[in-house]
């Protein structure tokens, strides 16, 4: 099983209330990381100028230089509107931006990921920036969406790479199970 969020510490993350201008960016960044699957390297590299806020899309540069519009939600949108703002963003700027309007560390965005987890009360997953990839894609499937176009968002060139994200646990296939099955509901 790949690590990821549990759902109460999903809660806590999103209704976490930052109390400065850098807990307002790292809160954004896991919204950003929570909603759109995307991996950190993508994140920090995003310019205001990739985010289409009229149409909740993204254009994210993957791996292998490979470009991919991925949704967002608008509760997302309403993030990113207000951190802008109060954080004077030009179209040109990184989103994700150190103090030097220079790109983040991925260290030092885990180890504030890692201390934001144990103040909100938990430990962090394995993996923990790659775990919000891991919870997205896992979600996702469990809302109903469809492996094949979470295979587009998270911008895999097969279905056995999605398929590594998509492994559900046994109470996700039993619920849906017991949704399909031809005897339930049968007397």
């Amino acid at each position: 099983m790949l690590p990821t969020f549990t759902e109460q510490q999903i809660r806590l993350l999103v209704s976490w209330k930052p109390k400065d201008k850098f807990q307002e960016r790292l809160h954004l960044l896991t919204l950003f990381l929570l909603d759109t699957g995307c991996r950190i390297s993508e994140a920090l590299t995003l310019h205001v100028s990739e985010l289409n806020l009229e149409n909740l899309l993204v254009t994210l540069d993957g791996k292998g230089r490979k470009q991919r519009v991925v949704p967002f939600s608008f509760e997302l949108r309403k993030a990113i509107v207000r951190y802008c703002k109060e954080s004077n963003r030009a179209v040109d700027h990184l989103l994700f931006a150190n103090g030097t309007q220079t790109k983040l560390g991925r260290r030092n965005v885990l180890r504030d990921v890692k201390l934001l987890c144990r103040r909100l009360g938990f430990n962090p997953p394995g993996r923990t920036l790659h775990a919000f990839r891991h919870t997205f894609a896992v979600n996702y499937l469990r809302r109903g969406g469809s492996v094949f176009h979470l295979q587009k968002v998270l911008g895999h060139s097969t279905l056995e790479m999605t398929r590594r994200y998509a492994n559900l646990v046994t109470a996700d296939l039993q619920a849906v199970h017991e949704r399909i099955s031809l005897l339930s509901g049968v007397k």
